[in-house]
Parts: C-alpha cells; structure tokens; sequence
C-alpha cells in the first residue's frame, strides 16, 4: 500500500499526484500521511500545520500539530494536539 494523502476524499486523491509538492507528517495520529503543499509560500512551510484529525488525543474536531524538521527537508514532526 502506498502513501495516503492527508484530507483525501471529496474529490481530492488518495495518492501522490505527480508534479505536486508534499511533505510527510511524522508522529502523532496522522503518522507516514502526506500533505500536499503545493499552494503554500515558503513562510507557510515554515510554520508547519494545525491538522484536523478524528484520531488525536481530543477526539472528533481535534487538531494535531505538525512543526518542520529542523533543517529543513520534506517532513514535518507531530509535536502534539490540541482541541
């Protein structure tokens, strides 16, 4: 099985598409997920992401925190959630 796209569904694919930029999210609920970021700017990258997700520590609705790896690099670390 291959990588799975974080927010897949509703028209958008499960899988990697060629040509888009993404990163893998290490850690936490949302482990060896992808998250395409395609659309974002370097200082969106930079400040990593607040990811809703059904299998955090909060439950439904909750959010997990994904921070860039320090060094830069295509993965971005859990570093915990929130509600």
């Amino acid at each position: 099985m291959g990588l799975r796209v974080y927010g897949a569904g509703e028209g958008r694919p499960a899988s990697p598409v060629p040509g888009r930029d993404y990163v893998e999210l290490i850690g936490g609920p949302l482990d060896g997920q992808l998250l395409d970021v395609t659309s974002w700017g370097a200082e969106e990258c930079a400040d990593g992401a607040l990811l809703v997700t059904d299998t955090g520590q909060w439950g439904p609705g909750g959010r997990s925190d994904y921070a860039p790896v320090p060094g830069g690099g295509t993965r971005f670390l859990w570093t915990g959630d929130t509600p």
